[in-house]
C-alpha cells in the first residue's frame, strides 16, 4: 500500500505565501494582476502560490472586481479569509489574566489583561478570560472560527495532570473545554513565554537561550538548539527552585532556600521592610529606588547577585548565548540588573563570559499569552520537536510471561507505566503536539511591547 509523505512546503513558497498574505493584509482585496504588480512574483509561481492558499482557506474570492476589462468575465478579487479562524492564548498568572488574539494568517486580532486578588477561584478566572476575549474579538461569533487556545498555568503540569498538585487545576481542563470549545494545549505559563521572547522578542533568532522571569513567582525557559526544552515531567525551567541559601525560608515546593524566596517580588519586598523600608506594594519600592534609598539599593545588589550566580551557574550548564530577564522586578532596572551581571560575568566560564549577552525582556506582560498563541498555531519552529502526549495504546491480549522474558510488551515504555494498574489517565487537554511537518514562520511583530493593557488596571503576573 503507498504512503502518503507530508508536502515539505520549501523557505521560498513560505516567503512568497508571507508576501501575498502582507499585501492582502495591507490593501485589501486585490485581483491577480495587482498582486502581480505589487509582489513581482511571476505568474506561474503567483498562481501556485494563490493556489495553496485558496486550498488551505487563507484566501478567498471576494467580489468581482467592476472596474472595465474587455472581453469576458469580471476579474475576480481575493482577500484573507475572516473566517479561516482565530488562535487564542490565555496566561493564569498569579494574580492576574491575559489573553492574545492571532488570525491563522497571523495577524495580531489584540491582547488584553487583567489584574485580579490573589487566590481567585478557577470558575472566576476563566469566566475573567472568556470576558476579555469577547472584548477583543466581539460576541460569540469567534467561538465558530475557534482554531485552537494554548493556555498557561502556574507551575509544572505532570504528564498525568490529574488535579492531584494541591487540587489547584482539578476541572480546569472542564472548565475550559465549556467555555472555549476547540483543542486546548496546557504548558507552564513561563515557559511560553520564554517561548514568545525567542520568537518575537529579546532572544528571537538566538538557537540558545535561558529565560528567567521575576514576578510573584520566579521561574524561566529554556531554548537549546533551536528548540523549546519541556523536560521530563515538564519541570524545564524551574529557575525560581534553585537553592541559593541553605539557612533560609522554607520555599512553597518544599525546599529551603530556593531563589525564590529571595527574589520574587513578595520575598523582596518582606526584606525591605524587614530592613526598616517602608512599602507594601512594588510602586512603592519603585520610588524607593528612584529615591536613592540606601537600603533599597543595598537590598537589590544583593538579590540581584544571587540572582546572577544562579544564572551563571546555569549557564555553564546550559551554554545559552543570551539571557532574557523579564518580569514586574526587572522593571527596577540598573539598580538589580547591574548585579546581575556583574555575579554573572565573575561566575561564567571565561570561554563564554564574553559572548553571552543579557537582556531585558521586550514583550511586557502578554509574553504568556503570546506564547499560547504560538503554541496554538503550533508554527513556532522552537516546537519542532516539542514533547507531545503519547498515544493511548491500541488494546491487545495480555503479555505472556514469555513475553516479559524476552523483552516483549511488559519491557516496553507501555507495559512498564502498566505495573501501576495500567496507563495513566489521559486529560482533556494535550501538550505542545510535536508534528512532523514544517513549520512556517510567524510573522515579527515588533508593535508589541507598546500593546496596552485593557481597561487601565496594570495585571501582575
Amino acid at each position: 500500500m503507498r504512503q502518503s509523505t507530508p508536502e515539505v512546503v520549501l523557505p521560498a513558497r513560505r516567503g512568497h505565501e508571507q508576501a501575498v498574505l502582507g499585501l492582502l493584509r495591507a490593501y485589501g482585496p486585490l485581483n491577480r494582476g495587482e498582486l502581480s504588480r505589487r509582489c513581482g512574483l511571476s505568474r506561474t509561481t503567483l498562481h501556485d502560490t494563490l493556489s495553496g492558499l485558496l486550498a488551505a482557506g487563507a484566501v478567498v474570492t471576494a467580489t468581482p472586481d467592476e472596474a472595465p476589462r474587455g472581453r469576458g468575465r469580471p476579474a475576480e478579487r481575493l482577500a484573507l479569509n475572516p473566517a479561516a479562524g482565530q488562535a487564542l492564548g490565555i496566561d493564569f498568572s498569579r494574580r492576574a489574566v491575559y489573553v492574545a488574539a492571532v488570525g491563522v494568517t497571523y495577524e495580531i486580532v489584540g491582547t488584553a489583561g487583567e489584574a485580579h486578588a490573589p487566590g481567585l477561584p478557577w470558575p472566576d478566572r476563566v469566566a475573567l478570560a472568556e470576558r476579555l476575549v469577547r472584548g477583543l474579538l466581539g460576541g460569540g461569533l469567534w467561538r465558530r472560527a475557534l482554531k485552537g487556545v494554548g493556555v498557561g498555568v502556574v507551575g509544572p503540569l505532570t504528564e498525568a495532570w490529574d488535579g492531584s498538585r494541591d487540587g489547584a487545576l482539578s476541572g480546569v481542563a472542564a472548565l475550559l473545554g465549556e467555555r472555549f470549545g476547540g483543542p486546548v494545549l496546557l504548558d507552564n505559563n513561563t515557559r511560553l513565554a520564554a517561548l514568545a521572547e525567542s520568537t518575537w522578542g529579546a532572544a528571537a533568532g538566538d538557537q540558545d537561550a535561558l529565560y528567567l522571569r521575576l514576578s510573584y513567582g520566579v521561574g524561566g525557559g529554556v531554548v537549546a538548539g533551536g528548540v523549546l526544552h519541556r523536560g521530563a515531567d515538564g519541570v524545564s525551567g524551574e529557575i525560581g527552585h534553585v537553592p541559593v541559601d541553605p539557612a533560609g525560608r522554607p520555599c512553597e515546593c518544599g525546599g529551603t532556600g530556593c531563589l525564590e524566596t529571595v527574589a520574587s517580588i513578595r520575598a523582596v519586598l518582606d526584606a525591605y521592610r524587614a530592613r526598616g523600608g517602608r512599602g507594601d506594594d512594588l510602586p512603592a519600592l519603585k520610588a524607593a529606588v528612584e529615591a536613592r534609598d540606601p537600603i533599597a539599593l543595598g537590598l537589590l545588589s544583593e538579590v540581584g547577585g544571587q540572582i546572577g550566580r544562579v544564572l551563571a551557574a546555569l549557564s555553564n550548564a546550559i551554554g545559552p548565548r543570551v539571557i532574557v530577564v523579564g518580569g514586574e522586578l526587572a522593571e527596577l532596572g540598573a539598580p538589580l540588573l547591574e548585579p546581575v551581571r556583574k555575579a554573572l560575568d565573575a561566575g561564567a566560564v571565561p570561554i563564554s563570559r564574553h559572548r553571552l549577552t543579557l537582556r531585558r525582556a521586550a514583550l511586557g506582560g502578554v509574553a504568556g499569552a503570546l506564547g499560547g498563541v504560538a503554541l496554538a498555531l503550533g508554527e513556532s519552529p522552537l516546537l519542532s520537536r516539542y514533547p507531545a502526549p503519547e498515544p493511548e495504546p491500541e488494546p491487545g491480549p495480555a503479555a505472556s510471561p514469555a513475553d516479559s522474558r524476552a523483552g516483549g510488551p511488559a519491557d516496553s515504555p507501555v507495559g512498564r507505566r502498566g505495573g501501576r494498574g495500567g496507563p495513566s489517565p489521559r486529560p482533556a487537554v494535550g501538550w505542545g503536539a510535536a508534528q512532523a511537518r514544517p513549520r512556517r514562520p510567524l510573522t515579527p511583530l515588533p508593535s508589541l511591547p507598546t500593546l496596552p493593557v485593557s481597561r487601565g488596571r496594570r495585571a501582575a503576573s
